[in-house]
């Protein structure tokens, strides 16, 4: 085994694994920020990226180099001499390599695709997070929430804590945890939140926390992640202690590219499933009414096409639909056949720049273009616009 022999597992590291339809980034954002807010070194891997590769490598808050990943990867094809190793793969040995190499105490894993068979599932981690449990990636997870919970349970392992985000979690993920005899920590049970005027409390079996800054990221969905990770950091308490001081000043400064990022009347957002869909939804409603929103957006095939564009439709008063590259993003004219039963206005582009030179010509400064669908749109919106909009920190 290629990790193995780069002496990678078992990992000396304490790791937090974060698994879940979605909400994963965010959740793993946090749960960086508080450790570094309390003195700790951190690693932080994530996935997809928006702009460049290096946004999924980061040793305290620090992406890595050019030069960091390059030594990384030459020691992986060093290592695996006959053994194939797919893109994921090999980036999750290089993020792992880094942060040994780098000697910190605590990584923080994103999942990338479902849990048991994903490659960050290679670390045995001290404690596991799953975010909640939606309908996506059907052809390789299974074809319902039951078959997808336990997937993405693959990451709890026996006799260490297993936190549990969704509100209404398929049955096969306790039953999971309990099979394995995980510690599982499900909200509404062992811990749960409740949204207030100007903040927020949290509250587990053995403590309370009340009146707590907003995350930086809005929504409520955004507060139960955040409800999940500081479940998750209790259980790792006792090998990492937090002060509530420390939660407390971590918690606004959450920042992450493409989750409703407002610059100016450009907003960018990942959402590309049913679940992170309906979220934008929700914050576009509350931002402003239909007739000054114009969404471009662009798909990929694997994509609940339909349910997202029907929630996206009562928002916007136009759509522009743009064509992805081949071989999993849709052209745009697929898009508007599939949307005509919602009778919304709309157009087709051959690519995300066209669709943004067309917003700009028509100089429409009291509306918000809302770029979305999939990082792939959002990323290359993000390099289109660069000039006029600002990278969080």
């Amino acid at each position: 085994m290629v990790a193995e022999s780069l002496e990678l597992v078992p990992s000396r590291i304490v790791t937090l694994t974060i698994a879940g339809t979605n909400g994963k980034g965010s959740s793993a954002s946090l749960a960086a920020l508080i450790y570094r807010e309390a003195g700790y070194r951190v690693g932080l891997y994530t996935s997809p990226h928006l702009l460049r590769y290096n946004e999924r490598v980061q040793i305290d808050g620090v992406e890595a180099s050019d030069a960091d990943l390059v030594a990384a990867f030459t020691a992986i094809e060093a290592a695996r001499g006959e053994i194939g190793l797919t893109y994921f793969e090999f980036g999750t040995l290089a993020a792992l390599w880094l942060f040994r190499r780098a000697a910190i105490p605590v990584q923080v894993l994103e999942v990338g695709l479902g849990g048991r068979l994903d490659a960050v599932n290679l670390v045995d981690a001290d404690c596991a997070m799953v975010t909640n449990i939606g309908l996506d990636h059907l052809d390789w997870l299974g074809p319902d929430r039951d078959s997808i919970a336990t997937e993405k349970a693959g990451v709890f392992r026996a006799g260490r804590p297993a936190v549990s985000v969704d509100p209404d979690p398929p049955r096969s993920l306790a039953e999971r945890a309990r099979a394995i005899g995980a510690q599982y920590r499900a909200i509404g049970r062992a811990f749960d939140f409740e949204p207030a005027t100007n903040a927020w409390h949290w509250w587990s079996t053995t403590r309370q926390l009340r009146d707590l800054p907003f995350p930086g990221l809005d929504g409520v969905a955004q507060l139960r992640n955040a409800a999940g990770v500081l479940a998750a950091v209790e259980a790792l308490s006792e090998r990492l202690p937090v002060t509530e001081a420390q939660l407390r000043s971590a918690l606004p400064k959450l920042r992450l590219a493409g989750r409703f990022q407002v610059e100016g009347r450009w907003i960018f957002d990942v959402a590309h499933n049913a679940e992170s869909a309906q979220v934008l939804a929700d914050n576009l409603r509350a931002l402003a009414p239909p007739e000054r929103m114009r969404v471009v957006i662009g798909l990929l095939s694997d994509k609940p096409v339909e349910q997202v564009l029907g929630l996206l439709a009562p928002c916007a008063s136009r759509f522009e639909f743009v064509s992805l590259p081949p071989p999993r993003g849709l052209p745009a004219s697929e898009l508007i056949e599939r949307s005509r039963h919602l009778q919304v206005v709309a157009n087709a582009h051959a690519d995300v720049d066209s669709a943004v030179r067309q917003c700009r010509l028509d100089d429409e400064p009291d509306t918000y273009v809302v770029f979305c669908g999939s990082f792939v749109t959002v990323g290359l919106a993000m390099q289109a616009l660069a000039p006029d909009i600002s990278r969080p920190a």
